[in-house]
């Protein structure tokens, strides 16, 4: 299915209402996670060789819905998308986020599945409701620039990748997309 360029707008455009909300206005509420909370403030202040185990933590954790079933789901959807098959993906990752309204990566894991298929719409509207639910997802922040870049918002990717980077300092693809795109939109590398 392709997404007429209206729609496209439509959901951009409520992108960067989030985006907005999520780096200007809003006072973000994290999770009351303390075992994330401490993940956070580790990668905050990693060094280079550090960083990465960390990040693997996080993504543990993230990966944590607290139910064996919808574990399941979140690994089968995943699975299914190490396989390319993003139809059967988006159904196990619909089903989970159906089940699991609450659970983050559900929603990012389906955004990725979206996105993979060629609906970049519906990966905008799961990438949104990631951010609702977790602030800190850099994953998200860092697929929203993506798409944001993609489709010639460049000054939007370019504050996605910043808020992603904010959170996550020395990811090397988000240092790099920040520099390319400062380069770009400002004539001036980091």
């Amino acid at each position: 299915m392709v997404m007429a360029k209206a729609d496209l707008r439509r959901y951009i455009g409520g992108m960067r209402y989030l985006l907005v909300l999520f780096l200007f206005v809003a006072q973000p509420v994290w999770a009351d996670d303390a075992r994330l909370d401490g993940l956070f403030d580790a990668l905050a202040t990693s060094d280079e060789t550090e960083w990465r185990q960390i990040e693997d933590k996080i993504w543990r954790e993230w990966s944590k819905s607290g139910s064996a079933a919808m574990d399941l789901l979140l690994e089968r959807g995943r699975d299914a998308m190490g396989e390319e098959d993003y139809q059967e993906s988006i159904e196990h990752l619909t089903a989970l986020v159906e089940n699991a309204p609450d659970f983050a990566e559900g929603w990012n894991a389906r955004a990725t599945a979206y996105y993979s298929a060629g609906l970049v719409g519906p990966a905008v509207a799961d990438i949104a409701r990631t951010l609702e639910l977790e602030p800190r997802h850099f994953g998200a922040l860092s697929g929203l620039g993506i798409i944001l870049e993609e489709t010639g918002h460049e000054a939007e990717a370019l504050d996605a990748f910043r808020a992603a980077l904010a959170i996550h300092p020395h990811k090397p693809n988000l240092i790099r997309a920040v520099e390319r795109l400062e380069f770009r939109l400002e004539g001036k590398a980091i």
